[in-house]
């Protein structure tokens, strides 16, 4: 399928399920359920589950008589998740007021590049320490900031000529001391935070530029004036300026880029 027919073809969260998935997500997901060691009898909430990478690793490592949880603020997210695995129990809600039935807590709670989106971190930390079982784990993941990734700060910076400066709130909580410092306010025990960084490996450099464009337009203050056929025109100017960086990195047909996370720990 060509680009312009999967974007005729599918939604938004359809393509970031099948294009993105899987190479951006699933190692990073994979290393966050491994640095929790969870067991059969443990039960999983994923906060800001997205289209439920997280809880699907966590499925496939604990099995089917495991209880998951995923919850997202999104439907059209959900949505994909629920079409994509029925096993788990998917839920609509916010992360400062997780739908959780009094009484009903979780031995293990993860927030994979979920946190950085929150507008209140501090509240959204409170609550994912209330609804873990006395000596529960968390593990939330948080991209590093532009200035320490390369490639993704030279993608911004050409994405910034076209539509001015941008915050990119996918990069915005890099800091790990903050951020193990929001776990400790929030009344978490031995909070740390490691980093794993992956070699992501895309088969179509041009298609990723050309979402990244997209997701960097939403962000944007020019991209909330602009109608659908105009965002979809300024991705396709931006992408093609992104093409001399996503060649420099394309080895074998594939393009690979380093990808870097922070990895915070602690325990109720």
């Amino acid at each position: 399928m060509s680009e312009a027919q999967l974007f005729a073809a599918m939604t938004f969260t359809e393509i970031y399920e099948r294009v993105l998935v899987g190479p951006l997500f699933r190692p990073f997901a994979e290393e966050l359920i491994a640095r929790l060691q969870p067991r059969q009898s443990d039960s999983v909430i994923d906060v800001a589950c997205g289209t439920g990478i997280v809880a699907r690793v966590a499925r496939a490592k604990l099995g089917p008589g495991a209880r998951i949880v995923g919850v997202d603020v999104a439907p059209a997210m959900l949505a994909v998740a629920r079409n994509v695995d029925p096993t788990i129990d998917w839920r609509e809600g916010n992360v400062t007021s997780l739908p959780v039935a009094e009484g009903e807590r979780f031995s293990v709670l993860t927030c994979h590049q979920g946190l950085q989106f929150f507008p209140d971190k501090a509240a959204a930390a409170r609550e994912m320490h209330r609804v873990l079982a006395p000596g529960g784990r968390v593990a939330i993941a948080t991209w590093w900031t532009l200035k320490d990734l390369p490639i993704a700060l030279e993608l911004n910076d050409i994405a910034e000529r076209h539509v001015g400066k941008i915050v990119d709130a996918r990069h915005s909580f890099g800091n790990p001391d903050v951020l193990k410092a929001l776990l400790t306010d929030a009344g978490f025990h031995d909070a740390g935070v490691d980093t794993f960084s992956h070699d992501v490996r895309f088969g179509d450099g041009a298609l990723y530029a050309r979402l990244n464009a997209m997701a960097v337009i939403g962000m944007s203050e020019k991209g909330k004036t602009l109608n659908e056929a105009e965002r979809g025109e300024l991705a396709a100017r931006i992408a093609a300026d992104s093409q001399d960086v996503i060649a420099r990195s394309t080895k074998n047909g594939a393009w690979v880029f380093p990808l870097a996370t922070n990895i915070a720990t602690a325990r109720v």
